[in-house]
């Protein structure tokens, strides 16, 4: 019997919710997996998951197995990631989380390069619109904005300023008409988020102080995606990051508005936990990312 492969299938069923989920992640069959964690339950004279007929839950006893299972699993992790910086060798599992919108526009499109260049790492990416919580979700690394992250013991690097602009497409405008100051987007149909109702405050600098407007209008969605396509649909005016709408802008499929109020205090970071030694794969990973990104952004590159 191999112990390691049982507690591995073990946290593989909890982290995905089953034995058939675990199995297709493990590349074995659902009845493998079954037997694994009936072993388990022998060897311990306890039983680890409540079982129905619609899901599984974890017992006391399966809480407690589980905690103490993934601390070991990260433990031999951590051993055999420090023999591969010994070698210089960038190998092992790389779990990334990263901001949904960012990720599909930019990040998706450069990992087949990452992972060309590290063929023995293996990526699992998560994207999220939530603030992350490196501890909970076992990520080695994450891709946030700069006000999602909360904790401050985290290391965190810019890769560049999240410059956001007020923008509509031609066919709303003509039929609504152009703002000329930030008072005027009250009358205006302006796109908001329903996740995060703190970006529906939009903040404008000027030359005798910052005016904060609590815009609305009716369409909201939880993802910045959502908004993208709805201001292009031409639904109303939306302010969103360069990241998404440079190339409309270029294009003319968007028209950029009151660009005398640019906000720039928001940042894309890439972060991770506080550790003596970074290891190989994140180091990597971090790097990758700074240079493709920093200090100015690919989409704003033609503009300097």
């Amino acid at each position: 019997m191999n112990k390691l492969e049982d507690m591995t299938a073990f946290v593989y069923a909890v982290d995905h919710g089953g034995f058939s989920a675990a199995a297709r992640a493990l590349q074995r069959t659902p009845s493998a997996v079954s037997k694994q964690i009936g072993r388990l339950e022998d060897r311990l004279g306890a039983r680890l998951f409540q079982r129905t007929t619609r899901r599984l839950s974890l017992t006391q006893e399966g809480r407690a197995f589980y905690e103490r299972c993934v601390a070991v699993l990260d433990e031999i992790e951590q051993a055999e990631e420090a023999v591969s910086e010994l070698r210089g060798d960038v190998r092992g599992v790389l779990r990334v989380e990263a901001v949904a919108a960012f990720a599909r526009v930019h990040l998706l499109p450069l990992l087949p390069e990452f992972m060309a260049r590290y063929p023995d790492l293996r990526l699992e990416l998560q994207l999220s619109e939530r603030s992350v919580d490196l501890v909970d979700t076992g990520a080695d690394v994450a891709v946030q904005l700069s006000e999602m992250v909360e904790d401050e013991s985290l290391v965190a690097k810019k890769l560049f300023t999240n410059r956001r602009l007020v923008c509509a497409s031609p066919v709303y405008l003509e039929q609504h008409g152009v703002p000329q100051k930030p008072e005027d987007l009250l009358e205006h149909n302006c796109l908001t988020h329903s996740s995060f109702t703190h970006f529906n405050d939009w903040e404008f600098d000027g030359p005798h102080g910052t005016k904060v407007l609590h815009v609305s209008g009716n369409f909201e969605a939880n993802s910045a995606m959502a908004l993208y396509q709805a201001v292009l649909a031409g639904i109303g005016v939306a302010r969103l990051a360069t990241f998404l709408v440079g190339k409309d802008l270029a294009c003319g499929r968007l028209i950029p508005l009151l660009t005398d109020y640019v906000h720039e205090k928001s940042s894309l970071l890439v972060i991770y936990p506080h550790r003596r030694h970074l290891s190989q794969k994140v180091r990597a990973f971090v790097d990758f990312l700074s240079e493709k990104f920093t200090p100015v952004p690919p989409w704003e590159r033609g503009a300097e």
